[in-house]
């Protein structure tokens, strides 16, 4: 008992430790687990030989995040991402996997163990990537969503994987087992051991087709009986029983347990009760996942990288050439912008966390031979320590390109019209479209040549330049025009067109976007007329929506919402002549008093509308 507790406190605290700087840092939490059982392993030998047992019970998590990506991944979803998930997705991994195995065969080694090794290199790092990208703020980019799809395509193809690795066992483990003789794997209960082939066939498609059926009809009852009898402890213990037994099940029949895990979750992605089971897995899934990690770290062979260092090396780096000349091809092929296929190529360049759980496969399957899984271990950890260099090359590239952009000289603005629209993003688009299907011509303006050529391809007339540049606004007509949008996304920007917009003409009228409240009072001193905070509008109508399921009548919600929306739009001026440049809000003791009055104020305007009453006896 002493000795289980003491290596516990010894994984428990080195991932403590570790993991929480690898991710102040920027390098991810798998590399900080990773991190973790190295130090506790290679180098201060304090685990090792319970590795092997804990790595079984720790695979668990990996099945558990198949589980959980099924329950993202609902059959509509993935129908329309169809295009990148089929195309980027697939082409990504099948094009990797056959042009790493084809390299491999040609150094000599066996096509099962080359085909293997190309599969599971062809995997990128999803949590380091997808942690990278929603740091810098580049997950909805285009070029973000691209790499989304390539991710969420190779985590989907791991469960095919994790099926054909066993079929490739058979090429080359079936001799192994006559000499190990009452060592070999055999399962220790199977339900396909004496069936002919037709039978194992039949029964296979039975048991996927009952995990379909049964987490379609029979789950959600189960479900419902659990939160009808207000025990939410049974929940977590139905969902865990539900993936231990789909897995188990699985098990009998031949097949991985992954499989049937991520079938379970796509079907119960439709339930109303997905966001509960995922509540309850995720601790358990990021806790096994991250000893899974550990042990694969504990495992790694420190030796060998010191006696082949620059063999390690030159392996790492050949297999992030290889994957980022696969990349930027398919960039190239489906059309994506210059900014777009940098981001594509290199964020997808490294090993992934599923590769480390391949090798253990095909390590148990007597595939990959231990000094090839060894080394596999290393140059997919050596990628993914060198993925934050690659995100600094992207930024590096990505700078010189917005450089050259700049550089670029603007069209020549040949026509003029009394609305100029400066931004034609989500939100600029918007308003152009309104105000052309209204019949009026409109100057549209935006720095990004892509969204310019994106508009063309619509058959909508649109400018590339800077709308900050002075000369670029009076080309449009500035003088002449009777409304300006300001639509950019770059506040500083938006706040210089505003500024020198009033400047020019004082009786011009301005409609600004605004970022937040902040930003809203810094356009209000600018000179904007009208100001828009982006999430605004959409906020009310969301308050609405809460209001009439309350209780409240559709007109009733409506009248409230009329009112919030005019003692609020008319308390921001006041609020903007109380703000302090630089100073935070909730440290201006005179803007903290008005905003006290005006929620005074918002509460006495509804008890003075004429229905009020009828508000109130629907409130209560």
């Amino acid at each position: 008992m002493e000795h289980l507790l003491l290596q516990a406190s010894i994984y428990l605290g080195a991932a403590v430790i570790l993991v929480p700087v690898a991710v102040r840092l920027g390098l991810g939490s798998v590399l900080g687990y990773l991190a973790a059982g190295l130090l506790i392993g290679p180098v201060l030998g304090l685990a090792g030989s319970e590795t092997a047992d804990l790595q079984h019970f720790a695979e668990f998590g990996v099945v558990m995040m198949l589980f959980l990506i099924g329950l993202e991944l609902d059959p509509r979803t993935l129908w329309e991402m169809r295009q990148r998930l089929l195309g980027l997705g697939g082409a990504q991994v099948v094009l990797t996997s056959l042009l790493i195995a084809g390299a491999l065969r040609m150094m000599n080694l066996d096509w099962p163990v080359a085909l293997t090794l190309g599969m599971l290199l062809s995997l990128s790092s999803t949590a380091i990537v997808l942690q990278t990208l929603t740091e810098k703020n580049l997950l909805r980019s285009s070029g973000g969503r691209s790499v989304f799809a390539v991710l969420l395509s190779q985590d989907i193809a791991v469960v095919p994987m994790l099926a054909l690795i066993p079929l490739l066992a058979s090429r080359t483990a079936a001799p192994s087992h006559a000499d190990h003789g009452e060592g070999a794997a055999e399962p220790l209960m199977s339900l396909v051991q004496s069936l002919p082939g037709w039978a194992v066939t039949l029964l296979t498609l039975g048991v996927v087709v009952a995990i379909v059926l049964a987490g379609h009809f029979l789950s959600r009852p189960v479900f419902r009986f659990i939160h009808a009898a207000r025990l939410p402890e049974m929940g977590t213990f139905f969902a865990l029983l539900l993936v231990a037994g789909i897995a188990f099940l699985m098990a009998m029949v031949g097949l991985s347990p992954a499989l049937g895990t991520f079938v379970a979750g796509v079907v119960l992605a439709n339930s109303e009760f997905r966001h509960q089971i995922e509540a309850d897995m995720k601790p358990f899934k990021g806790l096994l996942l991250g000893l899974f990690f550990m042990t694969v770290g504990i495992g790694i062979d420190l030796s060998l990288l010191a006696d082949q260092p620059l063999r390690i090396l030159a392996l790492t780096l050949t297999l992030i050439a290889v994957k980022a000349a696969v990349l930027l091809g398919l960039a190239l092929a489906f059309g994506l912008k210059s900014r777009e296929r940098t981001l594509f190529t290199l964020a997808l360049a490294q090993g992934g966390e599923f590769g480390f759980l391949l090798v253990s496969f095909a390590t148990a399957q007597h595939i990959l031979p231990e000094m090839v899984a060894q080394r596999t271990l290393l140059v997919i950890s050596l990628s993914m320590l060198l993925t934050p260099l690659l995100f600094i090359l992207q930024d590096r590239l990505a700078r010189r390109h917005s450089g050259a952009s700049a550089n670029q000289r603007p069209d020549p603005i040949d026509e003029q019209g009394p609305v100029i629209i400066a931004g034609i993003g989500r939100f600029g688009q918007v308003v152009n479209r309104l105000v052309r299907g209204a019949g009026l011509k409109t100057v549209v303006l935006d720095a990004d040549a892509g969204a310019i050529e994106r508009l063309r391809r619509f058959g909508i007339k649109g400018y590339f330049g800077d709308p900050s540049n002075p000369d670029l606004l009076h080309a449009a007509g500035l003088e002449q025009a009777q409304v300006l949008v300001v639509a950019v996304d770059d506040k500083p920007n938006a706040l210089r067109i505003v500024a020198f917009a009033r400047k020019m003409r004082p009786d011009l009228h301005i409609v600004a976007r605004a970022y937040d409240r902040v930003h809203t009072y810094e356009l209000y001193q600018a000179g904007a007329n009208d100001i828009v905070r982006e999430t605004f509008d959409s906020s009310v109508r969301a308050g609405r929506y809460v209001l009439e399921n309350m209780g409240f009548t559709e007109y009733e919600a409506a009248k409230l919402s009329q009112t919030y929306y005019r003692v609020d739009r008319a308390a921001m001026r006041d609020l903007a002549e109380l703000w302090v440049p630089g100073r935070p809000l909730h440290q201006t003791e005179a803007y903290i008093a008005r905003a006290r009055q005006i929620d005074d104020d918002l509460r006495e305007a509804m008890r003075d509308d004429p229905d009020s009453l009828a508000l109130r006896e629907a409130a209560e």
